[in-house]
């Protein structure tokens, strides 16, 4: 488990129209623009209050439209500016772009293989960890003691909390299920350990 310097509170954006049947694909570029829903805007008033009492210094957020106008509501509340980073955009879905789930995961033997497999146009569960991983070590070394709160997508999250916890692939699977769900939120803390 790598250092970490600071508590991070990763955030997944409100339920979106994307979220509900019939769901769509929806990464960058947005060929379909993805809202929030009603109950995905209560939801994260609900957070905006929880986070109002957290002192939260940083808002980092994914510049999809789901993404900032979670960040938005966040921000109004607990009057912190959003520093909008491509870099925890949502998986890049290629081809499967604006398509129902199914059929970008039928492209897939197994679940094991979204690892390695390059969808075309996109990327792979690698690439995604890399660049989310890379952003979060950069904000790591550069701030101590903080509370950042990040907001971002599913599978991004998962991948990033899933390296920080040092899982294998295999367990990071197993514990798929268990990612953050549309408007869930999860604690970080920092640890003084190499």
């Amino acid at each position: 488990m790598p250092k970490i310097n600071n508590n991070y509170f990763l955030l997944r954006h409100g339920e979106a129209f994307s979220n509900r049947e019939p769901r769509w694909l929806s990464c960058w570029p947005e060929i379909k623009t993805s809202h929030l829903t009603p109950r995905g805007k209560a939801k994260i008033k609900k957070q905006a209050d929880f986070l109002k009492n957290k002192e939260i210094d940083l808002i980092f957020s994914s510049d999809l439209t789901r993404t900032q106008e979670t960040a938005q509501i966040i921000a109004k509340k607990i009057k912190k500016p959003i520093v909008l980073k491509k870099a925890l955009r949502e998986l890049n879905f290629g081809i499967f772009n604006g398509l129902h789930p199914n059929v970008y995961h039928a492209y897939f033997q197994n679940p094991l293989e979204r690892f390695s497999k390059k969808v075309p146009q996109g990327e792979t569960l690698n690439q995604c960890l890399k660049r989310f991983f890379n952003f979060w070590k950069k904000i790591n070394d550069r701030y101590h003691q903080k509370n950042i709160l990040i907001i971002s997508h599913g599978d991004p999250l998962w991948l990033l909390e899933s390296k920080i916890k040092g899982l294998t692939k295999t367990q990071m699977i197993k514990n798929y299920p268990l990612r953050l769900k549309p408007g869930e939120l999860r604690i970080i803390k920092m640890n003084f350990k190499d």
